[in-house]
């Protein structure tokens, strides 16, 4: 089954078919899936439980790639896999999905907002300054590890990014005797000799340093908002201190 047999059986023609699937994919994107994991998601929702060949199929996306893209959707919180031969994997409820996503987003703002709130009574300038470009936010992410003496935090479901992007500077910080703290989701692998949390529905990327400088990027990690307020970063510090405690 490929999309123009979904578009017939949906009673649609093909041009509006992919017109819709364009502009979910393109949302799901902005929630830190790829354009493989968008499309399998989208695939999974229109088939059921089923194999990664079938989803393959479905998403025009290469066989090759199904399954790593599925269990990637099954980390982050979009799918489940059964244990049976062969694997198959079934989307998690939209409903039950998108209600969890605006509860992490309504957190998030709730949180810069609780940050706001406390810059004004304290009458402490809001110096934020915007990072755009996901090569800058990920070297910037770099440059605070870098300078960070005593500890570092890291808050993000996309850590095989930046142990890809960063991993020597992840060893050269640990070996400075810097205390690093990785917060993410299940079952993600992260950088050796951390200290690991893990976390369900973590969406964007929150990175503190010392409690005194502090990053806050998009979950496609394109933008970022970068302070070195240190009344800000240590409020922010907090709010991933109690993240931490409440480990699932």
């Amino acid at each position: 089954m490929d999309l123009k047999s979904l578009a017939s059986i949906a009673g649609k023609d093909i041009d509006a078919l992919l017109e819709e699937y364009a502009k979910i994919s393109g949302t799901l994107s902005k929630l830190g899936l790829s354009e493989y994991e968008s499309r399998a998601y989208i695939a999974l929702v229109a088939a059921g439980s089923t194999s990664p060949t079938f989803v393959a199929e479905i998403a025009q996306i290469p066989r090759t790639s199904a399954y790593k893209t599925l269990e990637s959707l099954e980390t982050k919180g979009y799918a489940r896999s059964k244990a049976e031969r062969p694997r198959t994997f079934a989307a998690v409820d939209p409903s039950e999905l998108g209600e969890a996503l605006a509860a992490e987003v309504r957190e998030t703002f709730q949180k810069i907002e609780s940050i706001k709130d406390v810059l004004s009574e304290r009458g402490v300038p809001q110096m934020i300054y915007t990072i755009l470009g996901k090569d800058r936010v990920l070297e910037k992410i770099g440059e605070m590890m870098d300078k960070s003496e005593h500890s570092f935090v890291i808050s993000s479901p996309s850590i095989a990014e930046f142990r890809r992007k960063l991993g020597k500077r992840f060893t050269n910080a640990f070996l400075r005797g810097v205390e690093i703290t990785v917060i993410t989701s299940p079952f993600v692998k992260v950088p050796k000799k951390v200290t690991s949390v893990r976390r369900k529905g973590l969406i964007a990327t929150d990175v503190i340093s010392d409690g005194k400088t502090a990053l806050l990027a998009a979950p496609d990690l394109s933008a970022c908002g970068y302070t070195d307020n240190e009344a800000l970063s240590s409020h922010l510090q907090d709010f991933l201190r109690i993240m931490s405690e409440s480990e699932v």
